[in-house]
């Protein structure tokens, strides 16, 4: 058993990207450790529904502002507004921080976008991790990542792949994160830092990606210190459990096909409209799956229904796939339950999700513009009626039964160095 420590997390997102930092501190909260999560004041019933401690990170309002900012999910404009948002961020993340670490005992352990605890760990020296959920937002030229509007050419060599990195660093990503970043590190005392995607958000001393060697292997050019550990598949499970009336459901016919945009999709009108008009094309039953009853038709085919949320390790092995926005989570549980998907993709990590579990044989891909209730039905139609795909579905879902992310994660966090300066 490790020395008990005081692990502050820090995760940035929505529920998708909260999810899998709870698993962790549940985790590491069983193994002895002090564990408190800085978080959005949105998420602290879930957080505190699990038994961790939380520290408030801005306001329920501040969250549902960024979240229905028309911004978000716009395939060119949406990562400048993350980028731009999570940068205004920084100073307060790495207040939280100060207020709350314990010198000589404190390993902080943060979320991709969080980056003033990387902002702590160079001011204070704090032992830090940083995590990754998904392989899109660990930069590499030899294999790329599928972007949204930037996907680097496979024709070119590595050389030229690296050189248009280096451009879109300087030119498009830099501008985006790196004057108010640098600004608020020359009040403390840093030197201004550039190319900031390319290598300084992450940890110099661990780098943890939250996903398997099969889904992503690993790439030549990663830094040296990063780690695949697996997809850790937390959903609220015992917090959040399924209602009585979707159990009834549930058990009272065939299994339905399951819809969902993500929680953070805030404009998911026609998502739900078309899906609903595709079960009934289909004569299948069908579970509309959101937070927002207003983005639900009024008037539902027979045999489909809404649902505000249902853990998807106890739903999806009883649906019969599930139609999607191509978040890693979703795309994780629904690999592990052994059910095909279809995935609508917007913008950030869902494109090159989409294309690694069609590569995977289980998977099919429909893009917004083409997302109707008859593309919808056929491509259904396709992936349900095809032995191949059930067989796929099956072989992928039977890596998951060795699966222990959350263990490894934890381990790899204890081994962190203690250098605190302070």
């Amino acid at each position: 058993m490790a020395t008990p420590r005081d692990i502050l997390i820090i995760p940035i997102g929505s529920h998708g990207d909260v999810h899998p930092f709870i698993g962790i501190g549940m985790g590491l909260r069983d193994r002895g450790h002090r564990v408190r999560v800085i978080v959005n004041a949105h998420f602290h019933s879930i957080v505190q529904g699990a038994g961790l401690e939380t520290i408030a990170l801005g306001t329920d309002d501040e969250y549902r502002e960024l979240a229905n900012h028309p911004d978000l999910w716009d395939r060119v404009r949406g990562p400048r507004y993350i980028f731009g948002q999570m940068a205004a961020l920084v100073p307060r993340v790495y207040q939280a921080i100060v207020d709350h670490y314990v010198p000589g005992n404190t390993l902080l352990v943060h979320s991709t976008l969080a980056m003033g605890a990387r902002v702590a760990q160079e001011k204070l020296g704090i032992p830090t991790a940083t995590i990754h959920l998904q392989p899109a937002i660990i930069r590499s030229a030899v294999n790329p990542p599928m972007m949204p509007g930037a996907a680097l050419p496979r024709w070119l060599p590595v050389f030229g792949r690296r050189m248009l990195l280096r451009l879109a660093d300087r030119f498009l990503l830099d501008p985006m994160v790196a004057p108010g970043l640098n600004e608020f590190r020359a009040t403390l005392g840093l030197p201004p830092v550039r190319r900031i995607i390319q290598g300084w958000w992450d940890s110099p001393q661990l780098v943890i990606g939250l996903f398997p060697d099969w889904y992503c292997p690993p790439q030549q050019d990663w830094s040296p210190q990063i780690r695949l550990t697996g997809f850790p598949l937390y959903d609220e499970r015992g917090v959040s459990p399924l209602s009585t009336s979707l159990d009834d459901f549930l058990r009272a016919g065939t299994p339905p096909i399951a819809f969902t945009p993500g929680s953070a999709m805030w404009k998911a009108d026609a998502f739900f409209a078309e899906g609903a008009k595709a079960c009934e094309i289909l004569g299948r039953r069908g579970l509309l799956l959101s937070r927002h009853a207003d983005h639900i038709p009024r008037d539902l085919p027979r045999g489909v229904i809404h649902v505000p949320y249902a853990p998807f390790s106890e739903l999806l092995p009883r649906c019969a796939a599930i139609v999607h926005h191509g978040g890693i989570g979703t795309t994780a549980q629904a690999m592990a339950c052994g059910i095909p998907q279809l995935i609508m993709p917007f913008s950030h990590d869902q494109p090159d999700n989409a294309a690694r579990v069609k590569k995977l044989g289980i998977a099919d891909a429909l893009w917004p513009k083409h997302f109707n209730a008859h593309r919808i039905a056929k491509s259904l139609s396709a992936l349900l009626d095809n032995p191949r795909v059930k067989e796929a579905c099956k072989a992928v879902a039977k890596r998951f039964e060795t699966s222990d992310a959350i263990p490894r994660t934890c381990e790899l966090i204890e081994q962190l160095p203690q250098i605190d300066t302070m």
